[in-house]
């Protein structure tokens, strides 16, 4: 098989010569910068850290490392906007198109957002009148053709396109998270007027990029975090009310304008949602987070086999950064055995690789995924 053959028949339930492995396909794939050096020295590369997501730090994977780890996926990243987007505010300080301001302290890792710009008590008519970014700057969808041509000309590997955030994401970041939960109870005409205004710009800006490669990747990405550690972050008759519908809006326009898998990133417990998602045409879920409640790999595999898609699932709060390489290896053939019979399961750390994670444990979760021949097709 090819490296993209192994992708869709995985994705289409259907059973690969070997499990399909990401790193760097999405920007919830990828690895820390930090990490991400170990790699570089590792491999005896010198490259530029082309940073995808910068709020967390993470890069877009060198072609070389890629290749040395056998990896079956390529990030198709957005461009970044020409107007109003990712201005410098200073020292290690941006603020970014929606703009949120962001701030990296001296001593972390990551950037912290430093304002809330719809926060405090607001109308309606403040959120109408919020200079929201404009969805057809040329920027987003520059260089999208180009990248898709090299994948195709260059590799045999699956073309992962990283779309936008739909709205909660997003509408959490302007509101302020105490504010955002208690709209849902005490203002919600408010709240849903401030969805509404997110998934209008995020939507004709989705259009934009379908229009330009929707018909030649091969999945699709997307991310709002509806999940906690042990449930949602909301009700699920929240979610049957504010947010299920405007995620089908979203995703029914994915389906309609490409033909591509569509693949969608919540952390946390989602399980209580999954028939959700499968009904509003998600094909794969990431990066089931195994140590949130009711995520266990078995029991998901066992309800929702052949009708939902599973990628990540190697844990990263505790088995990659602080177990053994026999630990991570175990866990690799865990969860290949557990989800990977009669295909539905892609292999990738549960979120970015961080710093803390040891190279000889980032070595041996992809190196072991690629060589492990599982019981089932012995």
């Amino acid at each position: 098989m090819t490296h993209m053959e192994r992708v869709i028949a995985a994705l289409s339930h259907e059973q690969p010569d070997r499990a399909p492995i990401d790193l760097g396909g999405t920007v919830n794939s990828s690895i820390v910068v930090e990490g991400y050096e170990k790699l570089k020295k590792h491999f005896g590369i010198d490259a530029e850290n082309r940073i995808c997501n910068r709020m967390m730090r993470v890069v877009d994977v060198d072609e070389r490392i890629l290749r040395l780890l056998d990896i079956d996926t390529r990030a198709v990243l957005l461009g970044t906007t020409i107007t109003g987007g990712g201005q410098e505010r200073g020292l290690n300080r941006y603020r970014d198109l929606w703009g949120i301001e962001r701030v990296k302290p001296e001593y972390s890792y990551y950037y912290d957002q430093r304002n809330f710009p719809l926060s405090g008590d607001i109308t309606i008519s403040d959120i109408t009148n919020y200079p929201w970014p404009d969805p057809d700057d040329p920027g987003v969808i520059q260089g999208l053709k180009d990248r898709v041509k090299w994948i195709r000309e260059n590799t045999d590997c699956a073309a992962i396109l990283n779309l936008v955030p739909p709205f909660v994401h997003v509408s959490q970041y302007l509101r302020g998270f105490e504010s955002w939960y208690c709209d849902l109870i005490l203002n919600t005409r408010v709240i849903e007027a401030l969805f509404d205004a997110v998934l209008e710009v995020s939507l004709q800006m989705a259009k934009n990029i379908l229009h330009e490669v929707g018909q030649d990747v091969d999945v699709i990405m997307c991310s709002d975090d509806l999940g906690a550690q042990n449930g949602l972050q909301i009700s699920h008759d929240h979610y049957l009310k504010y947010v299920k519908q405007r995620h089908a809006k979203y995703f029914r326009q994915i389906h309609d304008l490409s033909g591509a898998k569509l693949l969608f990133h919540s952390c946390g417990s989602v399980v209580s949602i999954i028939e959700d998602l499968i009904e509003t045409g998600v094909d794969a879920l990431n990066p089931v987070q195994v140590s949130a409640a009711g995520m266990d790999p078995v029991e998901l595999k066992k309800r929702f086999r052949g009708r939902m898609a599973f990628w990540g699932a190697i844990d990263s709060q505790k088995v990659l950064p602080r177990g053994s390489v026999d630990d991570v290896k175990k866990m690799v053939e865990d969860r290949i055995e557990q989800v990977g019979e009669g295909g539905g399961y892609l292999l990738s750390a549960v979120h970015n690789i961080q710093p803390d994670v040891p190279l000889e444990n980032i070595l041996a979760m992809f190196q072991h995924a690629r060589e492990y021949v599982p019981s089932f097709v012995k």
